[in-house]
């Protein structure tokens, strides 16, 4: 028979997933509009998968204990994925951004037509290239920090599913 600390323990796990999800994205939304940093394309798509799974995350803690069990590990399992999602495209970014492989063009502006017209308006918009380090912390990139808080929260939620398997 499992003690309190042990059965909050999944809740406790998906709600600290939950709050560095938020304050992940609210990082990422602080260092464009506080900080300047300009997103990229492919920091815009990691930015899909805290869109999307903070509110799944969000409904699996707001509804907890009334969930059927079955509904409870399926929307677990989306919110997992989702993060796993999360977890590939941070580390696709990260390794462009070390020229482990080549971004996508969309980063570049490549294959993009520019006409006199759009010269009036050069300065209006600014592509971010995709392989450029725009700040980094010891070493690690933005998307890198991505990477590894989108890991931990992965590994979070499984272990929240794991402990949860018999109770």
């Amino acid at each position: 028979m499992p003690n309190s600390l042990t059965a909050d323990r999944p809740w406790l796990l998906a709600t600290i997933s939950f709050v560095l999800g938020l304050a992940t994205i609210a990082g990422a939304w602080g260092s464009q509009i506080f900080g300047g940093l300009v997103p990229c394309e492919l920091c815009l798509e990691q930015r899909f998968a805290y869109y999307w799974g903070l509110p799944v995350l969000a409904l699996i803690l707001i509804f907890w204990n009334r969930l059927p069990r079955t509904v409870w590990f399926i929307a677990m399992a989306i919110a997992l994925l989702i993060f796993v999602w999360s977890t590939y495209m941070a580390g696709h970014h990260a390794g462009v951004e070390y020229g482990f492989w080549p971004g996508p063009t969309a980063c570049s502006g490549i294959g993009v037509e520019v006409s006199f017209e759009d010269l009036s308006n050069i300065n209006a918009t600014r592509v971010v290239p995709c392989d450029a380090i725009q700040f980094e912390i010891l070493g690690v990139s933005l998307a890198g920090f991505n990477a590894i808080i989108s890991a931990a929260i992965v590994l979070m939620l499984g272990t929240a599913m794991w402990l949860r398997r018999k109770g």
